[in-house]
Order: structure tokens, then C-alpha cells, then sequence
């Protein structure tokens, strides 16, 4: 039996998986901080900053925004192997896709932590 390998998007039920799993995610997230909101009704920068201080909602949160970077990430990778023929420019742009998505995470947890 031959194994072909694929070269393409990497299209499979992993890949659809780990999109519904990530968009569960910022659903339930989504939930969360529209009652967390509809209860503080924060007006201040204050009161907008203490819902952010409990590390809890802080860690949940970055749960949130690693769950939707990961998802942007699956997405744009998916439509640059089916797009872009050339596979320098593909390579190039999968690289700064891939840089962005650790930048903004990297963002994210200077953000919550104040690092």
C-alpha cells in the first residue's frame, strides 16, 4: 500500500474540529462577558479595569483570545494553501500570519498582566 502525502491546506477532521473547538470557546466567552457586563454595567475606565483585574476573568479571557487567534490562524492558513500558488509567496505569508498570530498573544498577555 502506498501512502500519498497531501500538500495542500491539510484539510481534515482535525482541522474541523479545532475550529468548532475554538469557536465554542469565544462563544461561551462571548456569554460570559455579556452578563459580567450586563451585571457591573461598567462607565468608568475604572470599573472597566476591575473586571479585568480578577485573574480569573483575566485567565479566561486570554483562554478566549488564544482560542481565537488559533482560529484566525486555521482559517488564513487554510485560505493561503488554497490561493496563493506560488510557494515562496505562500511560505512568506504563512510566516507573517504565523508571526502575527505569536505577536498578538504575546500582546495580549501585556495587556491582562501589565507586563
Amino acid at each position: 500500500m502506498i501512502k500519498r502525502k497531501i500538500f495542500g491546506a491539510s484539510y481534515g477532521f482535525g482541522d474541523w474540529l479545532m475550529q468548532r473547538g475554538t469557536a465554542l470557546i469565544m462563544a461561551l466567552y462571548a456569554t460570559l462577558i455579556l452578563v459580567v457586563l450586563a451585571i457591573v454595567q461598567p462607565s468608568t475606565y475604572l470599573e472597566w479595569r476591575s473586571i479585568f483585574d480578577n485573574r480569573i476573568m483575566a485567565f479566561l479571557t486570554f483562554i478566549y483570545l488564544v482560542a481565537l487567534f488559533f482560529h484566525a490562524w486555521i482559517g488564513v492558513r487554510d485560505i493561503w494553501m488554497d490561493y496563493v500558488k506560488n510557494a515562496g509567496v505562500r511560505l512568506l505569508l504563512l510566516m507573517a500570519t504565523l508571526a502575527a498570530t505569536i505577536g498578538y498573544t504575546g500582546w495580549a498577555v501585556q495587556i491582562l498582566w501589565r507586563v
